[in-house]
């Protein structure tokens, strides 16, 4: 009898830590499960070339500057034709790289302008057990089984003008789907029932801070982030015209940091009780050169906290596509005039600072004590962690590279204008 239920207990344990390794294993969302840019994996490939160390390379149809989000053997991406009258969500298996499914999702009556950088696909999706959740920006919002493609709700009517095309990706919280809607005509956040696709909250950005912008200034691209402080949760939500935190529970304002008077694109990131944050376009008083700034803020507050609880400010070129990825008190970023920066995350000050001679628009992601940064032209740099910028690496994909990728089960998983990568994994 001791027998059997010493056997019984090692299977529980055996099935649990088999539960624990599939969910570690997962990248959920844009910038991975934890939104950090992290990934837990500790045997990542640092070298390959056209001839090894690519277990498959598969062609993509349209284009899409989404991000690869992974479930247990499954990744998920979109795509949209060149004209975005038709919006597709594509399943790749995960060990082979063969299409499981290419599902036309939308087909929109209308179609509004887009910038010529940007792609009526760019939100990533994000994912969990048996479903995943596909957003076009205006263009709607869906949740399809993962099981069959089957699509279980659709929402069409969380409309804005985005002018220069749809960027911010979908986030899960608890049993939401969190969406950040920024246009030009309209600027809200929206919690929806992730099972019925019907809303349980939604909260318009202060009109007070958003009347003084100029129509084209009043849009933005950001991913929201969950952040817990001092137990309480709070989504950090970074719009073009002030950073606010909510309660995701109820979608109230818990506090606001004003700054900035244009597109804000980075998403805000976290360590060790601090958010930060990009802002948009500030003009100097001055008449000077427009620029943006890396602001840290103490999350503990309440109210407009723009006088009293940043701890450093520091300045960066305007237009920020990419978002930083932070470590061990050291922020890891490309700015927009090609330069490799870390910045100590403590005060803000500089770490280091090389030039590059490519564009990085794709955020960097972390693994094994590794920074991976991928070109828009496909070149893959890798670099160890630390203070000084010792690159150990360089690699290329085939095509443009505007998704961040992501790191897991010994691979990196890369999308490119016309191919899904992955890389090791042996």
């Amino acid at each position: 009898m001791k027998l059997f239920k010493r056997i019984i207990i090692a299977s529980l344990c055996a099935g649990y830590l088999i539960n624990l390794a599939a969910q570690q294993a997962s990248w959920t969302h844009f910038r991975g499960s934890n939104l950090d840019g992290i990934s837990s994996e500790q045997t990542v490939p640092v070298t390959w070339n056209d001839q090894s160390g690519i277990a498959w390379k598969t062609k993509v149809e349209g284009k899409g500057w989404s991000s690869p989000v992974v479930y247990g053997d499954q990744i998920w991406i979109t795509s949209a034709s060149e004209d975005g009258k038709q919006m597709y969500a594509l399943c790749y298996n995960f060990n082979t790289g063969k299409e499981l499914f290419n599902i036309k999702v939308f087909e929109p009556d209308k179609v509004q302008s887009k910038h010529n950088i940007n792609t009526y696909a760019t939100p990533t999706p994000c994912i969990e057990k048996d479903f995943v959740y596909i957003h076009f920006g205006t263009y709607g919002t869906a949740c399809l089984r993962t099981v069959d493609g089957s699509v279980v709700w659709k929402r069409t009517d969380l409309n804005c003008e985005h002018v220069q095309g749809p960027g911010s990706s979908p986030v899960i919280y608890k049993d939401m789907l969190i969406l950040h809607i920024e246009g030009t005509d309209v600027q809200y956040i929206t919690a929806l029932d992730k099972k019925t696709g019907k809303t349980i909250w939604k909260s318009d950005r202060p009109k007070e801070c958003y009347d003084k912008l100029s129509k084209i200034g009043k849009k933005a691209y950001i991913t929201p982030l969950i952040v817990n402080v001092k137990g309480r949760d709070l989504i950090i939500s970074n719009g073009s015209a002030v950073c606010i935190a909510y309660d995701p529970l109820t979608g109230k304002e818990v506090w606001r940091m004003v700054q900035g008077e244009d597109s804000t694109i980075a998403m805000p990131f976290s360590e060790n009780g601090l958010v930060f944050f990009i802002t948009s376009f500030v003009n100097p008083p001055d008449g000077g050169q427009q620029y943006c700034e890396l602001i840290a803020v103490d999350p503990g507050g309440t109210g407009d906290v723009t006088d009293t609880h940043i701890k450093w400010r520091l300045k960066l070129p305007v237009l920020q596509l990419s978002t930083p990825v932070i470590k061990d008190g050291l922020i890891y970023m490309a700015d927009t005039k090609n330069n490799l920066l870390c910045i100590a995350a403590a005060s803000g000050a500089s770490v280091y600072s090389t030039r590059l001679k490519d564009k990085y628009n794709a955020s960097p992601v972390i693994a094994a004590g590794k920074i991976y940064y991928i070109s828009t032209d496909g070149e893959v740099i890798v670099i160890k962690e630390g203070r000084t910028p010792d690159i150990i690496a360089t690699n290329k994909v085939e095509g443009e590279v505007y998704a961040t990728p992501a790191i897991l089960n010994k691979s990196i998983i890369i999308r490119t204008n016309n191919y899904l990568y992955r890389i090791g994994g042996k």
